[in-house]
């Protein structure tokens, strides 16, 4: 991963943050002057310094010679992406507010909670990350796939309208692939240059929707702190995409409506009106006629929206597709897990052609990340197809064995649908003749079933998905503690439960391990009974 840079010129920040972050495995570059970085990145876009850019950027709000904020202007005009978290002391409260409405990422006061710091940098490193994913999948996947008639006349209407900017409303059942159709009514518009955002009007609660859509002004509400841009300023000259508005709230449709018809509207606890220079695209997947007939949706906001109607069809109206699809999806997951790409058969691919795919094309985006973790061999036969594909064709399903988890993911593996707390104590027990924590290296068990490396990734993303499915929360932590455990767990087995030692090896402090020990549970009867 790409390292954090960090700018300050006090070299006592620079350390705490190094080791800080060096403890949470997150690498980093120090610099002491503004200069410094944006010469590090234009020579690294010249190609004259062999290291990676930043993931991230920490940057003081005053050094000698140089401005936080002014640095802030000049790494976005690089690298548009790049998080910026400004630190700056609390009497600079007024500068970190000018440096949330630049565009930084989140501001630090000083002094500052270390865990709470480098929590915060996490959280913009995820976020960079997620840039940097979706950038990628945008450059090496094509837009849209299909060759049935249906989807035909949706890339013929998308072409018809690429001259336009009239707003669209586009139905479809879910996961068949709404926002894939807005993002290519964006790009090839007359408004492509500009911003594409989109927000799901359903996902976020009524009282933050508002502020959400139209932003607010410091001190409307309890909380607001600075001034807040919404999504419609935020697609200022580009597109913004309603995703279900079918499920708005019916408050709230009046003031869109106000919105599409006067092209302005005012932020929470604002008075003066601001302009909306915005294509709206919107897109649901419940019956508006029926709902404005159950008057829960307004009919006079359903004629705003529904001027360009596109209907996206299911998957079970466009089989001809599944085949094309499949192998595109095999391709994507592959490349994701960094494994080599998976092939369908024939007749694989004609079981799932028969099945009906209720969750649409993401259902079968998902099933294919199933096969490229689960499926034993590298040609993907009937037998292979998960449960709910066998169950509506005349293949047997396999065993339960067959589904199982890799032999390496045992101790990570854990119920994910029960939810259970801390899944790491329920690892199954180490096989006869293995130590408190498992086989001793050189055992004839470990020789005959050695994990390979994609073993236990494949696994371990395997129970993301599972987890995420299963809509568990605080799945980071979840994970975390697991992993942990096996780590201490598999050191403590190697050095016959000398925890000095694991905990050298390890590369931590004998306070970490030992706190850890107690914290995933660990220190149980089993380690008092082997002295350790």
């Amino acid at each position: 991963m790409k390292p954090i840079w960090i700018v300050d010129d006090d070299p006592s920040i620079r350390f705490v943050l190094e080791k800080a972050l060096a403890r949470e495995g997150l690498g980093t570059r120090s610099f002491s002057h503004p200069r410094e970085v944006l010469e590090a990145m234009a020579a690294i876009a010249q190609g004259l310094e062999d290291q990676p850019g930043p993931q991230v950027l920490v940057s003081d709000i005053r050094m000698p010679g140089g401005s936080g904020l002014q640095l802030l202007e000049n790494v976005q005009a690089l690298q548009p992406g790049l998080p910026v978290i400004i630190m700056t002391a609390f009497s600079d409260l007024d500068s970190a507010v000018s440096a949330f409405q630049r565009g930084a990422f989140e501001y630090l006061p000083k002094p500052f909670d270390l865990p709470r710091a480098v929590e915060l940098i996490r959280r913009a490193v995820q976020e960079s990350q997620r840039e940097d994913v979706a950038q990628e999948s945008a450059e090496s996947s094509p837009e849209m796939l299909g060759q049935a008639g249906a989807m035909q006349d949706v890339f013929r209407a998308i072409g018809r309208l690429s001259q336009s900017q009239v707003t669209v409303l586009i139905t479809g059942e879910s996961g068949t692939g709404k926002e894939l159709v807005a993002r290519a009514l964006h790009k090839h518009s007359p408004v492509a240059q500009g911003p594409f955002v989109a927000i799901n009007t359903a996902a976020i609660p009524k009282d933050l929707l508002e502020s959400e859509l139209f932003g607010h002004e410091r001190g409307a509400f309890t909380g607001a702190q600075t001034q807040r841009r919404g999504r419609f300023e935020q697609a200022e000259g580009g597109t913004l995409f309603l995703d279900e508005i079918g499920d708005m709230a019916f408050d709230l449709q009046t003031r869109l409506l106000r919105v599409l018809s006067d092209g302005q509207f005012y932020r929470v606890g604002g008075h003066s009106a601001v302009k909306a220079h915005v294509r709206v695209v919107a897109a649901t997947h419940q019956n508006l006629e029926q709902r404005v007939k159950e008057g829960v949706f307004r009919e006079d906001l359903f004629h705003r929206l529904n001027v360009i109607r596109l209907r996206l069809p299911a998957l079970r109206e466009r089989r001809e597709d599944i085949p094309m699809l499949t192998r595109h999806f095999l391709q994507v997951s592959a490349r994701q897990l960094g494994v080599e790409a998976k092939r369908i058969a024939e007749p694989a691919l004609a079981c799932l052609s028969q099945f009906d795919f209720p969750g649409n094309v993401r259902q079968l985006e998902n099933i294919c990340h199933w096969l490229t973790v689960m499926a034993p061999g590298q040609v993907v036969s009937p037998p292979d197809l998960p449960p709910e594909v066998l169950a509506r064709s005349a293949i047997p399903p396999p065993d339960s064995e067959t589904l199982a988890w890799p032999t390496s993911a045992a101790t990570l593996s854990g119920d994910a649908a029960s939810g259970s707390p801390d899944p790491a104590r329920r690892a199954p027990p180490p096989a006869a003749g293995a130590g408190a924590y498992g086989a001793h290296s050189g055992s004839a068990a470990e020789a005959t079933s050695k994990p390979t490396a994609a073993d236990w990734q494949q696994a371990l993303a395997l129970e993301v998905r599972a987890l995420l499915a299963a809509g568990s929360e605080e799945v980071w932590d979840r994970l975390s503690q697991r992993f942990e455990a096996c780590l201490i767990a598999g050191a403590l087995d190697a050095t016959h439960g000398r925890r000095m030692e694991a905990a050298q090896r390890l590369g931590i402090g004998r306070n970490t391990i030992t706190r850890k020990i107690q914290e995933l549970g660990l220190d149980t009867k089993d380690l008092r009974q082997n002295g350790l």
